[in-house]
């Protein structure tokens, strides 16, 4: 069989098996027109006639990783923030004050387009380098509909400037804008009346976001929300009980969302609801530890429930200023106990899902995309063991 590029002599953790890492001592990749042809054994693979032959030297392969939650486009930066955090002040202090998503606003409003691409772009790289080859982006920090679109136009034209998938989510409902003047209702009448059918007519996002959170948006406001959302034809996310219990789990269970980020106060009615419906559960342990948080999110019931968890950085100036997936795999090992394989599958198969793309990506299957990650290591603990240290040898995206 006639193909574009073989990997051979190499170690597969192929992520194909929900029940742990689908480890091939002996396996081979191969792939034609940036695409998975077959990913298994070398002995029980067909002939083939590769136009490319790579020799792994018996290091390991993985997916390509996937980055499900991020804040990557934004203006300028919270140091002061963090300072007076360490002084004492909460994050809803910080927020109440006109700090927090407020200043980040601000600093982003007062960018152009190429100012935010040209700051965002070194946070894609770090991660890229660790062996990334998609990435979510949300907006949030525009909040009106030019501003909003300007963010996916930059998220969009990293895509462009770098090899990457760029995911796009509208998170207009991320804070209140100054000029509402207090009106939340109000604000997401706009949303739901302007931002969502426009931003989605000319397919700058995929999905919709929102924070529900006393600081942020109510449940019902919520639920106006992805209303529209659903009428314009876009799946919904969730940031979800990060602060408080409002039901967020249930509210994105209700609605299908394709995930409910955060979740460390969310009770087992809200995850046996996401677990009915579908909701992936994206853990943030970048936030968690950024923070200082002590409530832990309800990992034995997300266990208990079959609820696959997910991994991300969520990278924002505020509260997680984190570009490293690696790093997330041991916070999410250290922090919340999670195994190595729930690590690695939270990074990979289940980030995925949480971005409705587990069609394409984050297995190494046949007819998914050539979305690789090889790695100079004895074994898979290795990439949740270590801090501070990135053994990629090559990254491989649609085959490449």
């Amino acid at each position: 069989m006639r193909v574009d590029r073989l990997w051979q002599n190499a170690r597969l953790a192929t992520l194909a098996d929900e029940r742990g890492l689908g480890i091939v001592e002996d396996g081979l990749v191969s792939s034609k027109d940036g695409v998975i042809v077959y990913a298994g054994p070398a002995a029980d693979a067909p002939a083939f006639d590769p136009a490319e032959r790579i020799d792994c030297a018996g290091r390991w392969i993985t997916p390509g990783l996937i980055d499900c939650h991020t804040h990557l486009v934004y203006g300028g930066d919270r140091a002061h923030e963090f300072e007076r955090r360490l002084a004492g002040a909460s994050y809803e202090d910080i927020a109440r004050a006109g700090g927090g998503i407020a200043s980040t606003v601000a600093a982003t409003r007062a960018a152009s387009e190429e100012e935010l691409v040209a700051q965002a772009l070194p946070r894609l790289d770090a991660l890229i380098a660790e062996g990334a080859t998609t990435v979510e982006v949300k907006s949030g920090y525009g909040l009106s509909l030019a501003q909003e679109r300007k963010q996916l136009r930059a998220a969009h034209a990293l895509g462009e400037r770098r090899d990457v998938e760029i995911v796009t989510t509208l998170l207009a409902a991320h804070a209140l804008p100054s000029e509402a003047q207090g009106d939340r209702h109000a604000y997401i009448d706009l949303v739901c009346r302007e931002t969502i059918p426009v931003l989605a007519r000319e397919g700058l996002a995929d999905a919709v976001d929102a924070f529900c959170e006393g600081i942020a948006f109510s449940p019902a406001q919520v639920s106006r929300l992805f209303e529209a959302a659903k009428a314009n034809g876009l799946r919904v996310k969730l940031h979800a009980d990060q602060l408080s219990n409002l039901h967020g789990a249930q509210l994105a269970a209700r609605f299908q969302a394709l995930s409910a980020d955060h979740l460390e106060h969310s009770d087992e009615t809200g995850i046996a609801a996401m677990a009915r419906t579908g909701v992936t559960a994206v853990l943030l342990p970048g936030a968690y530890y950024f923070l200082r948080e002590s409530k832990l999110p309800p990992v034995e019931l997300l266990r208990h429930y079959n609820v696959p968890i997910a991994l991300a950085t969520d990278c924002n100036p505020g509260t997680s200023p984190l570009t490293s997936l690696l790093l997330v795999m041991n916070m999410g090992a250290t922090l919340f106990r999670l195994t190595v394989e729930e690590c690695l599958a939270g990074v990979t198969r289940a980030a995925a899902q949480a971005l409705g793309r587990a069609q394409q990506i984050g297995t190494l299957e046949a007819g998914k995309n050539c979305d690789l990650a090889i790695w100079n290591i004895e074994r898979p603990a290795e990439l949740v063991y270590r801090m501070g240290f990135n053994p990629l040898h090559a990254r491989v995206r649609r085959g490449k």
